[in-house]
């Protein structure tokens, strides 16, 4: 029997795209979704690729719907080989713009989602001795970045928690492992780009900043080299190779920066880069706005 892989957040973007990479190589894969009513565009692409994908509901917010379709994989397929850590939302706004609620969403989702389905999982994969958990980050979880600050908490949060993990459960015989993509162009920076609500908001006193620096980010979108199925090809290497690494960088743009910055006294490496971003969007004061109530 083929291993099973469950995979969260896969009604698109990379988590589809993986998806449909890992059934052409004999993986029995789990694409599961928070909402069913997107399974049609899933359907759809696996019948393109002439693959079978098992459509399932996983909200990562939901403790219930994360042990039933867990269930449901071990059930039909003996025990869950691979957990892809996809589900996530952005989160996109200078922080003092963005609303608590908002705040708290991103990390439940990012954070408390990837740890909900993992702790489903462990049982399984401990008591069959194999397994391996990847989380999908993010070159924001290794360098921050202005306008992302609480979506760069998240994934730094993932990372942290994922190096942890791996060695926590490595005796076991699970693998953990941390695959953080550079930008790469998705409906995440379309319908799923993840403004605060107040993000936009003329009256901000960071409008302009904000405004300067997704313009900025929308060119390196355009221009990025990196394309989901490189982050696929990635991940299927995590679930194949027989020592899989910790980490794994995905795109030469992000192995480029976190290099300089490994390599950089750190002074250096926040004078030259960080210090470009900000002068690169400050180009205008902000304006001189009074405290929010």
């Amino acid at each position: 029997m083929a291993d099973s892989v469950l995979i969260t957040g896969a009604s698109g973007g990379l988590g589809l795209e993986t998806a449909l990479y890992l059934a052409k190589r004999n993986f029995n894969v789990y694409a599961t979704m928070p909402d069913l009513s997107e399974r049609e565009t899933v359907d759809e692409a696996a019948s393109q690729h002439g693959v079978e994908l098992r459509v399932l509901k996983l909200d990562v917010t939901d403790q219930a719907s994360i042990d039933e379709a867990v269930g449901i994989a071990v059930e039909e397929s003996g025990g869950v080989y691979g957990l892809v850590n996809n589900a996530g939302i952005a989160l996109r706004g200078y922080y003092e713009d963005l609303l608590e609620e908002e705040v708290r969403r991103a990390f439940d989702v990012n954070v408390f989602g990837t740890m909900r389905v993992t702790r489903a999982v462990l049982p399984y994969m401990r008591a069959s001795r194999r397994g391996r958990i990847v989380i999908i980050t993010s070159i924001g979880g290794r360098i921050g970045s202005l306008a992302v600050s609480v979506y760069s908490a998240c994934k730094f949060a993932q990372e942290g928690f994922g190096e942890s993990l791996y060695q926590e459960v490595k005796p076991l015989g699970i693998q953990v492992s941390l695959v953080a993509p550079a930008i790469v162009p998705t409906e995440r920076w379309g319908v799923n780009r993840g403004y605060g609500q107040r993000a936009m908001d003329p009256d901000s006193p960071y409008h302009a900043w904000f405004v300067e620096s997704q313009r900025l980010t929308d060119k390196l979108v355009q221009s990025s080299p990196t394309k989901p199925v490189h982050v696929a090809q990635t991940v299927h290497r995590v679930l194949t190779v027989k020592r899989p690494r910790l980490r794994y960088v995905v795109g030469w743009r992000a192995r480029l920066v976190i290099a300089l910055r490994r390599y950089l006294p750190g002074e250096l490496f926040e004078r030259l880069y960080f210090g470009a971003v900000i002068r690169r969007v400050t180009r205008q004061k902000p304006a001189d706005k009074s405290p929010r109530s």
